[in-house]
């Protein structure tokens, strides 16, 4: 059984309306200890993204207008004025989280994989994602705390569901041949089977359960079907 965005994400959200303004939201940030919140209109539909560097580009813009020597890494001057948080001298000027939010914001939904919402998160280096219904409307938020409790998923419940998958991979000549062992989420395979190919299954379906964080074969076979496959357009 995979898991998705549903099993971890928060509903308790700490959100804003677009109308929010820049004080309500610093509070906010502060109160909940987050790093960011989805901007929502009044139908609850998310339409964006404020964070603490959206807010934070306020204050350099006026430590820039006062005559501060800082002078951002390139990096961090690229970003701000055409990247992930928008435009630095815009943000700068706004008074609203409408006005302050990087938008459109990165959302997924409840019944995504949660690997595919870590991607997404990679992809558009984000640290969070708002979880949206059909109609675009917020349901919970995924963090990347979040997504990393799937690797603390008992060792009792990986061992069932590697035990109940095994047997549904492959056609098994003998789906008793396998001993499965979990420990902190380690996954160790022993036992005979027939064929090399059954192995290699098991294995292969056990690395794709969410929270194992290896997988240890130590599976034999009586057949080894795999040497025996002929390897076509040689001379």
């Amino acid at each position: 059984m995979r898991m998705t965005v549903q099993d971890v994400m928060t509903t308790d959200v700490a959100a804003v309306n677009e109308k929010a303004s820049f004080h309500v939201v610093a509070e906010l940030l502060i109160k909940r200890g987050v790093s960011g919140v989805p901007v929502l209109d009044d139908d609850n539909r998310v339409k964006g993204v404020v964070s603490e560097a959206d807010l934070l580009a306020k204050e350099e813009f006026k430590a820039r207008y006062y005559g501060d020597d800082y002078r951002p890494p390139l990096r961090a001057r690229i970003r701000h004025s055409m990247g992930s948080e928008g435009s630095g001298y815009y943000k700068a000027l706004g008074e609203t989280a409408g006005e302050l939010m990087t938008s459109p914001a990165f959302v997924t939904t409840p019944e995504v994989p949660i690997v595919q919402a870590a991607r997404l998160m990679d992809r558009h280096g984000v640290k969070r994602l708002p979880v949206v219904d059909a109609g675009g409307r917020l349901v919970g938020i995924v963090s990347r705390r979040d997504l990393i409790k799937v690797f603390v998923r008992a060792d009792q419940d990986i061992k069932d569901i590697v035990l109940a998958g095994i047997p549904s991979s492959v056609m098994w000549t003998d789906p008793a041949g396998i001993d499965v062992q979990v420990r902190d989420g380690v996954v160790t395979l022993s036992g005979v089977v027939s064929r090399h190919t059954e192995a290699i299954a098991a294995v292969r379906m056990t690395e794709s359960v969410d929270g194992v964080v290896a997988v240890r074969d130590e599976l034999s076979w009586k057949h080894d079907d795999v040497a025996n496959i002929p390897i076509w357009g040689g001379a």
